[in-house]
Formats: structure tokens, C-alpha cells, sequence
């Protein structure tokens, strides 16, 4: 395409805009609104999948090993457990080593504990990471037929609550996005309809003197598109001031370890490029499908 006909389609994208007035307005602002629910909502399942990930990297399988094993015996366990399939790290943790977690975790009623050090009736414990921690109960179930293991705990009902609880988070989030983005592009449709429809007469004058159907296609492309990158203006504008202010002031107050908001450079400035690119994509797509059904070119 020559450059001079690229901008005869800018310029006519533009009239188009500015003829359409109210519906113009309405439309960008429809964007607007769809754009900053998808932009937080985003922000939101972004930020929880970080944080569902953060506990799922820290759900552990603790083996207790029976107390009538002896040193070789509990080394050839744990390397019976590090050859299952799955398996990120095995860790040994002494039975002195559980009293003195176990102390400290109590705090100043832990201090009963203290006339056990001299006879510990802990167990030696092997602490187990799996590679995928959606294997947590495969593995499990593994390590419970070894012979030498006594128990295994690796809180069965609340790490399946805990990845149950991810997958519908998820599959929600992208939901409500995909329809927020669909409400868009049926608005922007609308408006790029009206347009042909005003213009329908020109359109037929266009296709009599030999205009080619990419020719009439170009100028309601690019109409949508600029529809589309100013509806997103605003809600990067949001985006960027709300997230700066989360990731300054409202995550140095969280103090669970696993509530972790994602850093505000590079995060928020990809969120921007993102949010750019489904405002981008929402117009062209409406003014595709007002095109193919109204031009039958």
C-alpha cells in the first residue's frame, strides 16, 4: 500500500470518528470501562496465580520415619524416596531437630517441651518437595507403602481444597475477561455499522467506479482501531497509578509470606502493553465483523 493511500484511509478513519459524535463517545467510553474491569481483573488473577503459586511451592510431604530404624537403614529409605518419579527434594530433619521447630513454633507454652530433650519422643523425619505440586498425593501415596515409614502428612484435604479453589479462580477470571471483551467489540460493531449504514450510498458510488473491496475495507480498520487504542488511554492511565500505589504502600503492610503482589516494574508497564493490545484487537475485530456483514463486498 502506497503511503499517500495509507493516509487518505488515516484521514478518512478520522472523519469517521468525528461524524459519528455521541456514538463515538459512548463507544470509547464502553472501551474504557470493558478495558479497566479486564486491566483489573488481570491484575487481580495475575497476582492470585502468583500467590497460589507461592503456597503451592511450599506444600511438603513430612515422612516419619519409624523409631526402630537404624542410620543405614533410614539413608537407604530416603533414597528409595528420592528415586520416585516427581520427586524436587528430599530433606532429612532430625527428631531433634522436629523438637526444636516444634519449641519454637509454640513459643512460651513450647517451653513444656523442653524436659523431652533428653528423651526425645519425636521421629526422624524426611521432609519431601514434588516437582509439580499437583503430584503432592501421588508421591504421598508412594512413600506410605515404603517399608521403615510410619506416617505420612501433607494436609490431604486442604492442599486438594487449595488446587480445586486455583482451577475455578482461574477458569472465572478468564471467563468474565472473554465476556467483558466480547461486550466491547459488539459495542464498537454497533458503531462501525452505523457508519457503513450512513455511508452506504457513497460505498455503492465507490464500487461502481472500480474501488476495491480492501479500498472501502481500509478506513473502517483503521476507525476501529483508533476506537480501540483510545478506549485504552485511560484505563493504562489507571493501571499504572492504582498498581503504583499497591506495590508502594499496601504490600509492605501484608504480613503473610505467601501474599506476595507482583513488582511494579516490569509487571504494570506488560499489564499497559497488554490492556494496548486487547483495546487494539477489539476494535479491528468489530470492524471486521460489521464489514463482512454489511459491505458484502
Amino acid at each position: 500500500m502506497k503511503f499517500r493511500t495509507l493516509m487518505r484511509h488515516l484521514r478518512q478513519g478520522l472523519k469517521n470518528i468525528a461524524r459519528n459524535g455521541w456514538m463515538t463517545v459512548a463507544s470509547v467510553g464502553a472501551v474504557t470501562t470493558t478495558l479497566i474491569l479486564v486491566g483489573a481483573f488481570l491484575a487481580l488473577m495475575l497476582n492470585l496465580n502468583q500467590m497460589a503459586d507461592n503456597i503451592e511451592e511450599d506444600v511438603e510431604i513430612s515422612t516419619l520415619i519409624d523409631l526402630t530404624l537404624n542410620e543405614e537403614e533410614i539413608t537407604d529409605l530416603g533414597s528409595q524416596i528420592e528415586q520416585i518419579n516427581g520427586v524436587k527434594s528430599v530433606t532429612f530433619s532430625s527428631k531433634d531437630d522436629q523438637l526444636e521447630s516444634l519449641i519454637e513454633s509454640m513459643g512460651d507454652e513450647g517451653r513444656s517441651w523442653e524436659l523431652f530433650e533428653q528423651d526425645n519422643p519425636l521421629n526422624h523425619v524426611y521432609v519431601v518437595q514434588a516437582t509439580d505440586p499437583e503430584d503432592t498425593e501421588s508421591i504421598a501415596n508412594q512413600i506410605r507403602e515404603m517399608e521403615g515409614v510410619q506416617e505420612v502428612e501433607y494436609g490431604a484435604s486442604v492442599v486438594n481444597r487449595l488446587f480445586t479453589f486455583n482451577e475455578y479462580a482461574r477458569n472465572i477470571g478468564l471467563a468474565l475477561i472473554i465476556g467483558l471483551v466480547f461486550t466491547a467489540i459488539f459495542l464498537i460493531s454497533n458503531t462501525i455499522k452505523i457508519t457503513i449504514m450512513a455511508r452506504s450510498k457513497e460505498i455503492g458510488i465507490m464500487k461502481l467506479v472500480g474501488a476495491t473491496n480492501g479500498f472501502i475495507r481500509w478506513p473502517f480498520f483503521i476507525e476501529g482501531l483508533l476506537l480501540g487504542v483510545l478506549g485504552s488511554i485511560l484505563p493504562i492511565g489507571v493501571i499504572l497509578t492504582g498498581y503504583y500505589y499497591l506495590a508502594n504502600n499496601v504490600s509492605d503492610q501484608i504480613s503473610y509470606s505467601f501474599v506476595e503482589i507482583l513488582p511494579y516494574n516490569p509487571f504494570a508497564w506488560q499489564l499497559s502493553l497488554l490492556i494496548l493490545g486487547i483495546g487494539a484487537f477489539i476494535g479491528v475485530w468489530g470492524s471486521v465483523m460489521s464489514v463482512r456483514k454489511f459491505l458484502k463486498v
